[in-house]
């Protein structure tokens, strides 16, 4: 878990105080404040983790779509399966057939 620190923000100027309100003249809404860092790393890890499952949707919505021929479905599966290793892989490991 990452540090947050709370603080207010004027609902008008944008102002932002902390650790408590000001005098009572502005309207203040209680936000949370992390380190930008961790933010980034945060959003770095949720694109990896997007663009991860966009992959596995693809593998998934091919098996589900595809109908191999009567005398191809072992092909079609062992395709399917390499693609499957490849993808659950890690980037620097070469898939086994």
């Amino acid at each position: 878990m990452t540090d947050r620190i709370e603080a207010w923000q004027c609902v008008g100027c944008g102002r932002i105080e902390a650790p408590q309100t000001c005098i009572g003249v502005c309207r203040d809404r209680k936000i949370h404040l992390v380190d930008a860092d961790t933010h980034q790393a945060a959003l770095a890890a949720l694109q990896t983790a997007t663009a991860q499952a966009q992959r596995l949707e693809a593998l998934v919505r091919q098996l589900a779509l595809t109908t191999p021929r009567d005398d191809a479905w072992e092909r079609t599966y062992r395709a399917l399966q390499l693609q499957a290793r490849m993808l659950l892989a890690p980037a620097d490991a070469a898939p086994t057939p």
